[in-house]
C-alpha cells in the first residue's frame, strides 16, 4: 500500500526537532553536524536569531498579498541585490527551477522582442542539473530524469562542460543564449575554469547570444563572493538563484541586465507566491548578514581551511578518496567506493553530507560555520573513511 506521503524520495530513517547554528538535533536527541544545509540552503545555519526573528515578526504582520500589489520588503531586497552586483532589475519566484524557467523565457522573449524570433534555443552543459520541471529536466539533459516524462521540450542542445570549442560549434542560427552553472553541484561539484567563463561571454558577444548563470547552488555566498562568476570577471545577462537566497525559507530570483529584464511585461509572466512580503523580509534578514563588511572574507578563510583539511583527507586515504574540487563552502570529495556508503558512514559518525553525481560526496556547511565546526568535521570524515576501509577490502577480495 502506497503512503500517504508520495514516495518520491528515498528518505533516510531520521528527523529532526531542532537545530543550533551548524548542528542538527535528531528526535531521538542525537546531535548531528550539518555538512549538508538542506542541500546548501540553510545558509545562515539553523535557529539564526536574525532570520528566525525577521520571520517571526513579518509573519505577524502580513505574510501574502499577491503580486496584485506593492511588496516593500521586495522592492528593498531587489533594490539590494540590484546594487551588489552586475543586475539592473530583479524577478522574484520561489525555487531555482522556477527561477531557470523565467531566464530561459526571458531570453526567449528578448530575442523575439529584437526581431529574432527565431532564435529560441539555449546552450547547456552536460552533466548539468537546472531544476525538475518539464522544461528544466529537458535544459538538464539528463536522461535518468527524462526517463518515462515523454518527449522532452524542444529548445536545448548540450556540450561538454568547460569545453569552449564543442560550444562554439553548437551555436546555429535558431541559438538564443547560453545557460551554465558556474560550478555543477549536482553534478558532482565540478567548477568551470575562468577562461571558460570568460570565453563563453566572448562568445555570446561575438555572436549576438545571451549569457546566463544558473547560481542556484552556488551564489547567495557560497563562494566567499555574493555569485560564483564574480570570481572570472564576467558579466552575464541574467543569473538565476534560489537556495541560500532564503536560510531555508521558499525563495528564489532571477536578475538581469535591462535588455532581458524590460521582455518581461505585465502578462508575459508571473506568479502567486513570489516576492511575498514573507519571503522577502526572509531573503532581506538573510543579505542583512551577507552582505556585513568581512563576512564573505570568512566564507573565503572557512573555505581554504576546509580545503586544506580536505586535501589531507584525501592523501590519507587513497584508496577511499581520490580527489577534491569545489570553491569556497561548496567542496566534493571524489570517492572510489559508492558514494552511498560514506554518506552512510558520515551519518554514523555524526556527520550529514550530501550525495553528488561522478560518484561525489557534496561538503556544504552554512556559511556561518566557525573553525572548531570545520576541524570536527574533519575528525569526523576521517572516522568515516575508515569506516569505509574494511568494505574497499571485501569488495576487492571477492
Amino acid at each position: 500500500m502506497i503512503s500517504p506521503l508520495m514516495p518520491n524520495y528515498n528518505r533516510i530513517d531520521v528527523s529532526f526537532s531542532h537545530g543550533e547554528g551548524a548542528w542538527l538535533v535528531a528526535s531521538d536527541g542525537r546531535r548531528f553536524l550539518d555538512f549538508g544545509a538542506g542541500i546548501a540552503t540553510s545558509s545562515l545555519g539553523h535557529g539564526h536569531e536574525g532570520l528566525s526573528r525577521t520571520i517571526a515578526e513579518q509573519a505577524g504582520r502580513v505574510m501574502h498579498v499577491s503580486n496584485l500589489y506593492r511588496v516593500p520588503q521586495a522592492e528593498r531586497l531587489a533594490e539590494r541585490l540590484v546594487g551588489a552586483s552586475f543586475a539592473d532589475s530583479v524577478f522574484f519566484c520561489n525555487s531555482g527551477a522556477e527561477a531557470n524557467e523565467a531566464l530561459v523565457k526571458a531570453f526567449r522573449r528578448t530575442m523575439a522582442d529584437e526581431g529574432k524570433p527565431e532564435r529560441y534555443r539555449v546552450i547547456c552543459a552536460e552533466g548539468a542539473f537546472h531544476g525538475r520541471t518539464l522544461a528544466m529536466i529537458s535544459a538538464t539533459g539528463n536522461a535518468k530524469y527524462l526517463a518515462g516524462f515523454g518527449p522532452a521540450v524542444d529548445g536545448f542542445d548540450h556540450v561538454p562542460f568547460n569545453n569552449l570549442n564543442a560550444l562554439r560549434m553548437a551555436i546555429t542560427p535558431e541559438t538564443a543564449g547560453i545557460l551554465v552553472e558556474p560550478i555543477q553541484g549536482e553534478g558532482g561539484v565540478r567548477p568551470a575554469d575562468a577562461a571558460y567563463l570568460q570565453g563563453l561571454r566572448a562568445a555570446a558577444d561575438e555572436f549576438g547570444l545571451l549569457l546566463g548563470f544558473d547560481e542556484v547552488q552556488s551564489g547567495m555566498g557560497r563562494t566567499g563572493r555574493l555569485f560564483a562568476h564574480e570570481w572570472a570577471g564576467v558579466q552575464p545577462d541574467a543569473v538565476s538563484t534560489a537556495k541560500g537566497i532564503g536560510g531555508g525559507f521558499p525563495l528564489g530570483a532571477m536578475l538581469a541586465r535591462e535588455r532581458v529584464a524590460k521582455a518581461l511585461v505585465p502578462g508575459s509572466h508571473g506568479t502567486t507566491y513570489g516576492g511575498s512580503p514573507l519571503a522577502c523580509a526572509a531573503g532581506n534578514a538573510v543579505l542583512d548578514v551577507l552582505l556585513a563588511p568581512g563576512f564573505l572574507d570568512g566564507v573565503v578563510a572557512s573555505g581554504d581551511r576546509f580545503r586544506a583539511g580536505l586535501d589531507g583527507l584525501v592523501h590519507r586515504y587513497p584508496d577511499v578518496f581520490s580527489a577534491v574540487r569545489g570553491q569556497g563552502l561548496l567542496q566534493g570529495l571524489v570517492c572510489l567506493v559508492p558514494n552511498g556508503e560514506v554518506q552512510a558512514a558520515c551519518m554514523n559518525e555524526g556527520l550529514l553530507v550530501v550525495a553528488a553525481g561522478e560518484n561525489v560526496v557534496r561538503l556544504i556547511p552554512p556559511l556561518i560555520v566557525g573553525d572548531a565546526e570545520i576541524d570536527e568535521a574533519l575528525l569526523r570524515l576521517d572516522g568515516a573513511a575508515r569506516r569505509c576501509r574494511p568494505s574497499l577490502m571485501m569488495n576487492a577480495a571477492k
